[in-house]
């Protein structure tokens, strides 16, 4: 009986403390720069401010996304055979495209999305269930690989 009443005891005031997951210091800084914390995770900067965030895409005004979201939102790394980079592409949920920060013009085609900076062509499937077929093809080149969202 002395055990249990001191279990419940416990369990209560765990229940009852509140929960600080993060500092003063970057609750401010999310503030300043009306970052989220998962619009962190897609690249939007806590050390610049919400017009600078938001001219780069990152408006936090927006409803949150919805069930039938765009299946190509997030940030996506395109890496050549040998695993070194060759662009960072970032899209929005209304299927804005970023390449390196820079805005350019996608076209939905035959179930994916597809877009071009220089030489580069980039396409992106729709179906997310079709594993591999997220590449690009640098046509001067004559190079391809792969395109993994982070």
């Amino acid at each position: 009986m002395h055990k249990t009443l001191i279990t419940a005891v416990a369990l209560t005031l765990l229940t009852q403390s509140p929960a600080h997951a993060i500092s003063a210091k970057y609750r401010q800084q999310l503030e300043h720069s009306g970052c989220t914390q998962a619009s962190e995770l897609q690249g939007c900067d806590i050390t610049k401010s919400k017009a600078e965030n938001a001219k780069a895409g990152f408006d936090n005004t927006t409803t949150p996304p919805s069930a039938d979201a765009t299946p190509y939102a997030g940030q996506w790394v395109a890496k050549n055979g040998e695993g070194t980079t060759v662009a960072t592409i970032r899209i929005d949920d209304k299927e804005q495209v970023w390449v390196n920060g820079q805005p350019v013009k996608a076209k939905l085609s035959d179930g994916a999305l597809v877009f071009k900076q220089g030489s580069i062509t980039f396409t992106l499937q729709g179906d997310r269930r079709l594993q591999g077929e997220d590449v690009w093809l640098d046509s001067d080149a004559g190079t391809k690989g792969l395109i993994n969202l982070e």
